[in-house]
């Protein structure tokens, strides 16, 4: 929630900014402010937290530009959400999100191997 709630502030400050507004800006915003809200959700989680993962790299390495209120002028914090944003990616949903609730709970039985008798 926490990676999601950050999405969202962060592509709220991109919308809300009153300097320089293009094209590119708002695309980029408003993919942030709907992943973060997937992300809230647990909705899509996996593709959502690319999502977060990919435009945060970007605004940190100010391949897009950055609004006035920046969350992300200091590397930590970006560096921070974009290693959240991955391993939600990779890890997935949890167990009170959407994504459970419409899918399911994953189990994995490894199956036990035979040994051979030592002798």
């Amino acid at each position: 929630m926490a990676v999601g709630a950050t999405a969202v502030i962060q592509g709220a400050a991109y919308l809300t900014d009153r300097g320089v507004s293009t094209f590119e800006i708002w695309v980029i915003a408003l993919i942030v402010v709907l992943s973060g809200i997937l992300l809230l959700l647990g909705f899509l989680t996996p593709v959502a937290g690319g999502l977060v993962a990919v435009t945060t790299a970007c605004t940190a390495l100010s391949w897009f530009p950055k609004p006035t209120p920046n969350l992300f002028s200091s590397p930590l914090p970006a560096v921070l959400v974009v290693i959240m944003g991955a391993a939600v990616a990779i890890l997935g949903p949890g167990s009170l999100s959407v994504d459970c609730r419409l899918f399911g709970r994953r189990e994995i039985i490894i199956p036990q191997v035979p040994r051979a008798p030592r002798p």
